[in-house]
């Protein structure tokens, strides 16, 4: 994946898969992705979440932003530094550096689906942020809340072993976001992608 050449995809245990957008996170911020990092600038430290090759985490510290991104895949933590960026290899539910203390926590390219459980992910991410702080989460374009077990497959259709992940459209974000402790700040939508920000 790393190498940004797909495909690659989220296989259902159902038989339905979803395609994974391998070339555009190994690729430069595109204009969706520009939406999220001017709502990071000036609100402090920012902790990318399931960070991937790293774009975003490079992409903030090159303009001066306190970032880290996190991720279980050791070759994303590599490329992440290899672009400037700084990474931990780690869940986000063990032990993290600035706990309570980041400005902006984020939840993009799907990572609102980690764990399978997006009441759990957002209460340990409300613990994560700042007092003024913000999580801002990608969202599916449906009216979508699904929990379901995935695995990745490859165009070979190789599988991975078997995890459960979530899909969930921004009234379902909105909702769990709620009843995590957080308010509702604001969503909106960007070349194609949407996005809520949620706020202590």
């Amino acid at each position: 994946m790393l190498a940004g050449r797909g495909p690659l995809w989220l296989r259902r245990a159902d038989g339905g898969r979803h395609r994974l957008d391998v070339e555009r996170w190994c690729g430069p911020p595109d204009a969706a992705d520009r939406s999220v990092l001017d709502r990071c600038a000036g609100r402090g430290p920012v902790l990318d979440v399931g960070c991937g090759p790293g774009r975003l985490v490079a992409e903030l510290m090159a303009a001066g932003t306190l970032a880290l991104g996190v991720d279980l895949a050791a070759a994303a933590v590599h490329h992440t530094r290899s672009l400037g960026g700084t990474a931990l290899r780690r869940s986000v539910f063990d032990p993290l550096p600035g706990e309570g203390r980041w400005g902006t926590v984020l939840l993009i390219d799907g990572n609102l689906g980690i764990g399978g459980d997006p009441g759990c992910l957002l209460t340990r991410t409300r613990a994560l942020l700042a007092p003024e702080g913000r999580l801002i989460a990608e969202v599916e374009p449906d009216d979508l809340d699904e929990r379901i077990e995935v695995c990745m497959e490859d165009d070979a259709g190789r599988r991975g072993p078997a995890f459960p992940w979530a899909r969930l459209g921004a009234r379902a974000a909105l909702r769990e976001g709620g009843l995590a402790g957080l308010r509702t700040a604001e969503a909106w939508t960007s070349a194609g992608r949407h996005f809520v920000a949620l706020a202590r």
